[in-house]
């Protein structure tokens, strides 16, 4: 498990603003978005956005397999809708910090349970940049069911020294410390024995997130350069312009990834769509 040991997040309630708004999202034409019925289900091709506009950087060429054929042809669908959300994910896109535009590789959404209600919190969807698959020739031909139960093929995932990002799309309004709060009763555990490093690292990461109020629709992206640096972007409304944070820690950075992609994950139907995209791209 990437070297960190996984310790059970503590239980702690977590209020979130239940206080319905109103969203009118950019019309996209319906021929232009391709929607997945089931959780797990992957996209016909890599794909992303979020429900708001539509992203400026949008790259229409379409990602390639380790084989070099294309995934799916160019101008097929533009975008992916996580079906349990709704929330719409372009096909790619290029991020502050990175060196090519990134590709999706499956979506999912977290889910937070209120006296036995499950309320979602939050869409999410992984990309990657496509060469990171020349590096997984152990998914060939595999699986997603056994895809998703290999830990060493996600660990590789994460320790390629090519960027991955995760978009993070709230459903909801949530009050900025209250979403770090819940961010780190999740990844302090993670992390044995937190160095000087670490504790600055999470106060970096922490301070982002004080005083800021989060509304629906923000999306906080999360990009792994490598394994020892992540970039924290947010943005109210379309793509980043710019960095918020550098994290450069490994320790953090391995237990965020590990919070969403190893044995526990906060969204088991995110790492269930990541696995039925690698077992499409891998065959």
């Amino acid at each position: 498990m990437l070297g960190v040991a996984t310790v059970p997040s503590p239980t702690k309630s977590v209020s979130w603003n239940f206080h319905p708004r109103i969203c009118f999202p950019d019309r996209i034409p319906p021929n232009k978005i391709h929607t997945f019925p089931g959780l797990s289900t992957f996209p016909a091709c890599f794909s992303l956005q979020k429900h708001t506009s539509p992203r400026t950087h949008f790259s229409p060429k379409a990602a390639a397999s380790s084989s070099g054929k294309l995934l799916c042809p160019v101008g097929s669908a533009e975008f992916t809708e996580e079906p349990s959300t709704k929330v719409k994910f372009q096909t790619s896109l290029s991020l502050p910090g990175c060196s090519s535009a990134l590709f999706l590789l499956g979506t999912g959404y977290r889910e937070k349970v209120f006296a036995i209600i499950g309320v979602k919190v939050y869409a999410a969807g992984l990309y990657v940049n496509q060469a990171i698959l020349n590096k997984l020739d152990a998914g060939k031909g595999r699986s997603a069911a056994d895809i998703q139960e290999d830990s060493h093929l996600f660990d590789s995932i994460f320790q390629a020294p090519l960027e991955k990002s995760l978009d993070i799309v709230l459903v909801r309004d949530v009050d900025g410390k209250t979403f770090w709060d819940a961010l780190d009763d999740a990844v302090s555990p993670r992390i044995k024995s937190p160095t000087p490093v670490d504790e600055s690292a999470l106060s970096t990461f922490r301070s982002i997130f004080q005083g800021r109020p989060l509304k629906k629709g923000t999306s906080i992206f999360l990009t792994w350069l490598d394994p020892t640096k992540m970039l924290v972007c947010v943005s109210a409304d379309g793509m980043p312009s710019g960095v918020d944070a550098t994290i450069e820690s490994t320790n953090v950075t391995l237990a965020l990834y590990d919070v969403f992609f190893g044995g526990d994950p906060v969204s088991p139907s995110l790492k269930a769509s990541v696995a039925n995209g690698l077992a499409t791209v891998l065959k």
